[in-house]
């Protein structure tokens, strides 16, 4: 045999071991793994039964995955940071609704453009005098928040900076602390944290103020060390994402989100 021959013959056995590999990358990629903030009604909260999600950031994933032609498996894997980490770790492809941080650019890609919009605010009990009128008046104040949340870089940088913020490791518990006086600000999403108040009867006892600590989107992501992080599924996932928002399935997702979520919480009561 020529070294020639050889040669050839090598390199069609390796051409023919990368199409099996592509091939065999290309069907596992036909189902994707996501998940997200549990505790994060009306966008994600506990089914309750088979360890799955509900809420519009659901309907989202699942219309994706169907006009994509893949199945996209949304799974509940515990705390918010605990989702964080099974991302980091690629032990799931997508995180479904994440705000733009430096520090998580480290460990996921963002698919543009966000498909949502929320806002962060101060919470307060009613009877508390304290006055907030600007994020400055946070310092030296006791403030409250949930572990690994954020509200976008520029606050969390202030909030680095000049706040000492307590962490714990659910709005639940937040919002009790607050009722029971144990912390004077707690810092959380607007709609999240009206759901919450009203599903634990405090709605009459907490306000959230104005202005906001921050205005930020929503987006999809997909862990660095996930398999199917390619340009192409990237791409994909940005083109049905803008197709969506076009054709306003992102905020008819959220309005029936909000009322399954009444209906969720009153059939808890």
């Amino acid at each position: 045999m020529s070294v020639k021959f050889k040669q050839w013959l090598a390199t069609c056995l390796l051409l023919a071991s990368g199409i099996t590999a592509h091939a065999a990358s290309t069907k596992d990629c036909e189902t994707l793994t996501a998940t997200g903030n549990s505790e994060y009604p009306p966008y994600l909260w506990r089914e309750g039964t088979n360890n799955g999600l509900l809420g519009a950031n659901r309907a989202i994933m699942d219309e994706i995955g169907k006009r994509l032609g893949i199945e996209i498996q949304l799974v509940d894997v515990g705390s918010w940071a605990r989702a964080q980490e099974t991302l980091k770790t690629g032990q799931i492809d997508l995180l479904a609704g994440a705000f733009y941080t430096v520090p998580r650019i480290q460990y996921m890609d963002y698919v543009y453009p966000a498909f949502l919009n929320t806002t962060s605010v101060v919470w307060r009990k009613k009877d508390n005098a304290l006055a907030y009128t600007k994020q400055e008046d946070l310092i030296d104040k006791s403030v409250t928040t949930v572990i690994n949340n954020s509200f976008g870089q520029a606050f969390d940088e202030f909030a680095k900076d000049k706040l000492d913020l307590q962490y714990v490791t659910s709005l639940e518990q937040a919002l009790k602390m607050l009722i029971h006086d144990r912390t004077d600000f707690v810092l959380y999403e607007k709609n999240p944290g009206l759901a919450y108040a009203d599903t634990l009867s405090m709605s009459d006892q907490i306000n959230a103020l104005e202005p906001a600590i921050s205005s930020e989107g929503l987006y999809l992501t997909i862990s660095h060390r996930s398999a199917c992080n390619t340009g192409t599924l990237r791409g994909l996932l940005a083109k049905v994402v803008q197709e969506m928002l076009q054709d306003g399935f992102m905020q008819e997702a959220l309005q029936q989100s909000l009322k399954d979520w009444q209906q969720f919480s009153q059939s808890r009561s």
